[in-house]
């Protein structure tokens, strides 16, 4: 399981990165994408000083901004005897790990009330994890055009907070103010874009913003603009207005991302758009002729394609420029593929084709960039690395030196994309022929057998490293996610595996795979791969604890069509569906009394955290608070109904904070008044791949065409 292999790991973050990559601004805050405090803040006090918080955190203001849509409050008593202090934490994403210089601390400051220079608080920068601040210096020093009721910049340089031991500013993940004074008034501060810059600005821009369409929908305006090449332009603003004549801004788009998804939360109402461009200083260019678009009801199958749609261009718009594959998640590497995120993204694009959002002509020049590059790109006894250079095809070593091999989990979910698009482009032209004809040599050249480690070995293993070999040693044992690798194995036209180590491995119930099974689920409840047990009301014949993470029931059975697949335990379309109704229905339970959770808002799996990327599961030791959309929308096979009431919500209650330019955001915690910032590669393509085969079993049906497939099902039939 990817969750398990990532506590397996534990190793440091690769460090060679590449000169390719664009360097991200190092930024601690510029909008919250939650209304009432911002998760990634602290705030404390000892009276009688006082500081305004909620739950420990600082508040956020959507009235006073210095980029839309909202700014950091800082309000505060500093009373004598007193202190108060609040930091802004840096938020690290994975992948965001290439920054420009970063030799000097800057924000934004709006002073509201009647406050004295010498009434400010104090700065200062320091390392979280070691709990260290440096030297507290007076804010009035760094302010020489000092004012009251206007956005001032404050500017500090890293070298002179004294008093902190760091090598690199990348160790300096906190920004903390404090109480200087002891003036016993009430203070009403607004900051904004708190960031670490290098000395000198960057160059002015010169290009100018073109907005290029509106398109309305129930309850947002998807816009789209010119891609912007200027590495001057740090971010596009969005303006918009209700009459054609009075436009204010509402928010700030990077500009690697070429659209943005404005939920106005309106229904029926038309909306007139433009667009600017601001670099490091905030100097602004002008703006964009304007452009309109009208919001207007929907249908669920309208809501569905919308869905499917935007969750789509993750992999159209925003793949990899090189190979025409999927990046990790956005934001982070830029040129960087993610293999297992690609074939996902494959499927989706298949989708894309069939529904009409690009041209087939289009596709089939993508899927040639696609299929040259992996053709090309270095593999290890044909297995595909879990992270390869888009610009190199090359491995790339992201979760440490020891994962610079071959990855037969992620070459798996790469090659039942691969296949299902082999079946797809049938027709009699040199270009769909290329694209049949390089697939099968990739799909040829991947060396399932050699995965096995001996031949006498039950299992296959995961990972095997050039120059490490088998050092991860992690064997592939059911129930989780992985039974995609077994299927493709067996059907290997060239390095096939015995069908029987689908019972030795997959699904088996030697003392070894007990005590693995024992150990992730923390229970015996399902050790032997069978189950037995009845889950809220609902049997489950296969799976550990009571099912697991949803992603146990999409990764590998996005392309196979689980209705075909029964083994002598159970069907696994009917084993899936109870295992997503377990989950749907411990979420209407809430046994931990997480806020938000309801038959409407449900699915629980693995996705990006309030503390990084974990497996939730519906279990009591598994579930932090933390709600994925993609749990129960990729679900949608198993669930309609449910699938369905949880897209409505999502959407329309949750759209504010969760809809985005990709589709829906990885995931959001009510409770900790968090979302995560990020769209992710394997948590995307579910949602528009697994809906499609709800709607019309497009992938199920192309990929269980082939003709290696239907061998494999048959092999495994005469072994149970």
């Amino acid at each position: 399981m990817r969750s398990i292999l990532l506590a397996i790991i534990t190793l440091l973050h690769a460090t060679n990165l590449m000169a390719q990559e664009t360097p991200y601004t190092r930024v601690f805050f510029d909008n919250s994408l939650m209304d009432k405090d911002h998760f990634y803040t602290s705030a404390s006090y000892t009276s009688p000083s006082w500081v305004k918080n909620s739950s420990g955190k600082l508040p956020v203001s959507e009235e006073v901004y210095f980029t839309p849509g909202n700014a950091l409050e800082l309000k505060y008593n500093s009373a004598k005897g007193g202190q108060w202090q609040a930091q802004v934490l840096y938020h690290p994403i994975r992948g965001m790990d290439f920054f420009r210089p970063q030799e000097k601390l800057v924000f934004r400051l709006y002073i509201k009330s009647n406050t004295a220079a010498t009434e400010l608080p104090a700065v200062a920068i320091g390392k979280r994890e070691a709990k260290e601040l440096s030297q507290f210096l007076p804010l009035q020093n760094y302010m020489p055009n000092y004012k009251t009721g206007a956005w001032l910049t404050v500017e500090v340089p890293l070298s002179s907070f004294k008093g902190l031991n760091f090598s690199d500013a990348k160790e300096v993940d906190v920004v903390a103010f404090q109480q200087q004074a002891e003036d016993g008034k009430w203070h009403e501060l607004y900051l904004d874009q708190v960031e670490m810059l290098p000395l000198q600005a960057g160059e002015s821009i010169k290009s100018a913003p073109k907005l290029l369409s509106a398109t309305g929908y129930e309850k947002h305006i998807d816009l789209t603009w010119e891609n912007i090449e200027d590495p001057a332009v740090r971010y596009v603003q969005v303006y918009r207005s209700t009459d054609n004549k009075n436009f204010r801004p509402v928010a700030v788009q990077l500009p690697s991302i070429c659209r943005f998804a404005d939920y106005v939360d309106t229904v029926g109402q038309t909306f007139y758009y433009k667009i600017s461009l601001l670099d490091d200083r905030y100097q602004e260019t002008g703006p964009s002729k304007s452009i309109s678009a009208a919001t207007r009801p929907m249908t669920d199958e309208e809501l569905l394609t919308m869905v499917q749609e935007a969750n789509f261009r993750y992999y159209w718009e925003g793949a990899e420029p090189n190979s025409g594959l999927a990046l990790e998640n956005i934001p982070g590497r830029r040129t960087m593929v993610a293999s297992g995120a690609s074939g996902f993204g494959i499927l989706a694009l298949l989708v894309g084709i069939e529904r009409g959002w690009i041209t087939r002509e289009q596709g089939v020049e993508r899927f040639l960039q696609i299929v040259h590059y992996l053709d090309k790109a270095e593999k290890f006894h044909g297995a595909f690395s879990h992270f390869i250079s888009g610009e190199t095809g090359k491995v790339e070593p992201f979760f440490g030196p020891r994962d610079n091999g071959g990855d037969l989990v992620e070459t798996a979910f790469l090659v039942q994309g691969l296949l299902a698009a082999r079946e797809y482009f049938t027709a009699n032209t040199p270009q769909e022929k290329e694209i049949r004809n390089t697939i099968t040599t990739i799909w040829r050249g991947v060396e399932w057998d050699w995965y096995r480690k001996k031949p006498e070995s039950d299992f296959l293993t995961w990972h095997w490293s050039p120059d490490q070999a088998w050092v991860l040693n992690h064997q592939l044992i059911g129930w989780n996610e992985t039974m995609i690798v077994y299927l493709l194995g067996i059907a290997s036209p060239t390095h096939s595996i015995p069908a029987s180590m689908y019972y030795s491995g997959w699904a088996s119930q030697s003392e070894k795979a007990q005590q693995y099974r024992a150990a992730w689920g923390q229970t015996k409840e399902g050790m032997m791969y069978t189950n037995g047990n009845t889950y809220f009301g609902i049997p489950l014949p296969v799976g550990v604890s009571n099912g697991g993470p949803l992603f146990f029931i999409h990764y590998s059975y996005m392309a196979a069509d689980p209705r075909k697949l029964t083994d002598k335990y159970t069907n696994y379309f009917e084993n899936n569906r109870n295992i997503a109704l377990i989950n749907y229905r411990y979420s209407i339970e809430n046994p931990e009394n997480h806020q938000g959770y309801s038959e409407n808002s449900w699915g629980l799996t693995a996705s990006d955290g309030p503390w990084g990327y974990a497996p939730n599961e519906p279990v009591p030791h598994a579930d932090s608070g933390k709600m994925t959309p993609t749990g129960a929308l990729a679900s949608f096979p198993y669930t309609p109904e449910e699938s369905m009431r949880a897209l409505k919500h999502f959407y329309r209650e949750y759209g504010h904070f969760l809809w985005g330019a990709y589709g829906f955001r990885d995931a959001f915690s009510l409770e900790e008044n968090w979302v995560s910032p990020l769209y992710m590669g394997l948590n995307q393509a579910p949602i528009t791949v697994m809906i499609e085969n709800h709607r019309s079993g497009l992938i199920w049906n192309l990929f269980m065409k082939n003709k290696e497939i239907q061998q494999a099902l048959k092999k495994i039939e005469r072994t149970r």
